[in-house]
């Protein structure tokens, strides 16, 4: 297993290809799998997360997903596997099931019932992730939502999991509010304890790693991981100028992705890895349908701009 120490540095989520009867398309997901691993800087990689559309996913199908992510990293980084579940005993047993197939850290997504006034009863989120915890001996991920979503966390329920729940070692911070995101990763390294802060501000990742950050994970970073990592790197090194200079190529694609409708966010990366020849296809799953031609034209566009290369054309 390799060590998952303090997650940092790029850690892309990636997609998921399905074949014309919207089965798992396991060879695309392969050659998908070892395009992003094969690239320098990338330090992780995120299955069974919102670019796999895990909420059409059978238990089996995650599990299957899992394994073929574990046997592609072949220990060369750290898989951390979401666990997608409303109820915390059955979130609980995800985790202990990816644990058991190798999973090396666990990305924990808000339950549904934060839905419905979790703000003012932060006990409730506690308790999700505090009951995940007693299941499983694997690092944790936070996966703080935006600040428009019902599922947000505040700043103190956020600080109270991360500090109290021992193997809570990482927040993937995607309140899209470049105010709040300074709030948080203030507080979360004013802890004793350290805390990694992933950022998944796609749309201002530059801004983001300005106020300070360990690294990125993001569904974006499927198709631009090797921009992210010159950009991070750039920041690293407080190169300024070169970070401005990719972040030039990566901030209209990501206006593309994330453009109205959200929910056809990772269906529109899906079709610019179809664009490149990355995978055979860009089939989603219900209730998803593809997006329209004329934007297909818009998403080839930016991933020409951007310079991306087309290894063989598909879509």
């Amino acid at each position: 297993m390799p060590s998952t120490g303090p997650l940092g540095g790029v850690i892309p989520a990636n997609l998921l290809p399905f074949d014309g009867d919207l089965e798992i398309d396991e060879a695309s997901l392969r050659r998908h799998l070892r395009g992003l691993l094969d690239l320098d800087g990338v330090t992780g990689i995120t299955t069974n997360a919102h670019a796999t559309e895990v909420a059409t996913l059978t238990t089996d199908e995650q599990r299957r997903l899992l394994d073929i992510t574990i046997e592609e990293a072949a220990g060369r980084v750290p898989v951390i596997s979401g666990v997608y579940e409303d109820g915390s005993v059955k979130a609980a047993k995800v985790a202990r099931a990816a644990e058991e197939a190798g999973a090396d850290a666990l990305l924990i997504f808000p339950s549904g019932v934060f839905d419905f006034g979790s703000q003012l009863r932060p006990e409730v989120p506690y308790a999700h992730y505090a009951t995940i915890a007693a299941a499983t001996s694997l690092p944790m991920v936070v996966f703080a939502y935006p600040d428009t979503s019902s599922l947000r966390l505040t700043t103190d329920a956020l600080v109270r999991i991360c500090s109290d729940i021992d193997n809570v070692v990482a927040v993937k911070e995607w309140s899209n509010n470049i105010i709040s995101y300074e709030r948080n990763y203030r507080a979360l390294k004013s802890l004793d304890k350290h805390i990694s802060v992933l950022s998944s501000f796609s749309r201002s990742l530059l801004a983001s790693l300005c106020i300070g950050a360990d690294g990125i994970l993001s569904g974006h970073g499927s198709v631009v991981a090797d921009l992210h990592v010159e950009l991070f790197r750039a920041m690293e090194k407080q190169d300024l100028l070169a970070a401005r200079h990719v972040w030039d190529r990566i901030q209209p694609f990501g206006e593309v992705c994330y453009d109205d409708p959200f929910l056809d966010g990772h269906n529109r990366m899906k079709e610019a890895l179809a664009y490149l020849g990355r995978v055979d296809s860009a089939n989603v799953r219900p209730p998803l349908v593809r997006v329209s031609q004329q934007e297909r034209a818009r998403i080839h566009a930016a991933v020409d701009a951007a310079g991306l290369p087309r290894e063989r054309p598909g879509g």
